[in-house]
């Protein structure tokens, strides 16, 4: 069985709050590559929930933030699509992110 390895390196100020963030996905060509958020979310099996971990830098943007969440709404989209085959939820998610595109006003 191979193994493979996904890292992120978070620098903290004195509060405990991210300055600055990479990440490291050796099988992807990725190499401590800079990012300003990142949401990782995994399942656990036994308590049959999710957990996850919501992290952005200081710097993040309001608006960079809104459209952040705007693509993974999409791709959210696409996974559920592709996880289940239930292309009228995924559709659903879908109208969900347009919506929230024009609430959030990053379209017009």
């Amino acid at each position: 069985m191979r193994k493979t390895n996904i890292s992120v390196e978070i620098e903290l100020d004195e509060n405990h709050v991210p300055e600055a963030m990479s990440w490291n996905a050796p099988d992807g060509g990725i190499n401590n590559e800079a990012t300003k958020a990142m949401l990782l979310s995994v399942w656990d099996d036994k308590a049959k929930e999710a957990l996850r971990i919501d992290l952005w830098t200081k710097d993040m943007t309001q608006d960079d933030m809104k459209r952040f969440f705007h693509q993974i709404f999409i791709s959210m989209s696409s996974s559920y699509q592709r996880a289940t085959d239930e292309e009228d939820v995924a559709q659903k998610i879908a109208a969900f992110a347009e919506e929230f595109a024009y609430a959030s006003k990053i379209k017009g």
